[in-house]
């Protein structure tokens, strides 16, 4: 799909054709598309296949006086339930006084664009637009840490009352969302302390403030991501020691109830022999071998008691 937009009035509003100062918003298109954008717009075809690879990492390139931006974007799929919050890649290009943002999703819905609370947005500033994509990308990994955070803390409290594997491998899924953040963070940091040193990227002493801003909201996110990556990695290690040892106490238990068990087996199976038994001609055989389990039972438990091996 194939959107065009402008911003008038401080509103970014769709328009008819491509002109100058407009954005091409780019989403999940098909090759047709994508080999006749290149065309008409006189872009590098691999710049826009390259913003649709998922395992594309953040970097900046230039050809043709067109520069190429490759950032990746945190996304939250409700339908994913193992792994809910991942990253994408987006493509973005200047070129010919456009913009052109390439994704397998709407941008504009992902980094929530429309949203009128976002002031200074205009698709005819170039330079100022893409920093602003920046900074709410940035906003989006601080707003999913943050809910990555609480729901850790819920599977945490869930863990505690069922010590189940099943709340393990919930951990370990939020796990992989911190770690696609982390990478992803990483790479987007330095796409952006390179940024600077673009040509044909010039930044005024506002846009310059602006930069610096997305950087430290950009560190900040790579830092609460390997806070919680720690945090986590820890947490599943101690479950996974009590859980362990759950199950070795268990097991220790059952064996000493087979060991005590066993003691009256022994005796019932000597009795059953074929063979001369003391007490076998007596009316009480029955009870005295009864007795004789009950006795080395007892003893046997009491043992057990005194060396704690219950």
């Amino acid at each position: 799909m194939i959107k065009l937009m402008k911003t008038k009035e401080n509103r970014i509003v769709p328009i008819a054709e491509i002109e100058k100062g407009c954005w091409v918003n780019v989403s999940n298109p098909d090759p047709d598309e994508l080999k006749t954008l290149s065309m008409n717009l006189n872009i590098p075809l691999d710049f826009f296949t390259d913003s649709l690879d998922i395992d594309e990492r953040s970097r900046i390139e230039t050809e043709n006086h067109t520069i190429f931006f490759l950032l990746r974007v945190p996304s939250f799929n409700k339908g994913n339930v193992d792994v809910p919050y991942t990253t994408l890649p987006v493509g973005i290009i200047l070129s010919n006084d456009i913009i052109v943002t390439v994704c397998t999703s709407d941008i504009g819905e992902i980094l929530d664009l429309f949203n009128s609370r976002i002031k200074n947005i205009s698709t005819e500033n170039r330079n100022r637009f893409i920093l602003h994509l920046f900074l709410r990308t940035a906003f989006l990994y601080l707003k999913y840490l943050k809910d990555i955070n609480k729901k850790s803390a819920e599977v945490e409290t869930e863990l505690q009352k069922s010590m189940k594997n099943e709340a393990l491998i919930k951990l370990l899924n939020i796990e992989k969302s911190l770690v696609f953040f982390t990478t992803s963070l990483r790479a987007n940091d330095l796409m952006m302390e390179r940024l600077q040193k673009i040509k044909g990227f010039n930044l005024n002493e506002d846009d310059q403030d602006l930069l610096e801003d997305v950087i430290v909201d950009n560190k900040q996110a790579i830092e609460m991501a390997n806070i919680y990556s720690n945090i986590l990695s820890g947490m599943m290690d101690a479950f996974a020691s009590v859980i362990s040892n759950n199950l070795n106490i268990v097991m220790k238990f059952l064996t000493s109830v087979t060991i005590i068990l066993m003691l009256p087996t022994l005796v019932a199976s000597i009795y059953g022999m074929n063979v001369n038994l003391p007490f076998q001609h007596s009316p009480h055989a029955f009870f005295i071998t009864i007795g004789i389990s009950l006795l080395l039972s007892i003893a046997g438990v009491l043992i057990f008691l005194k060396n704690r091996w219950f």
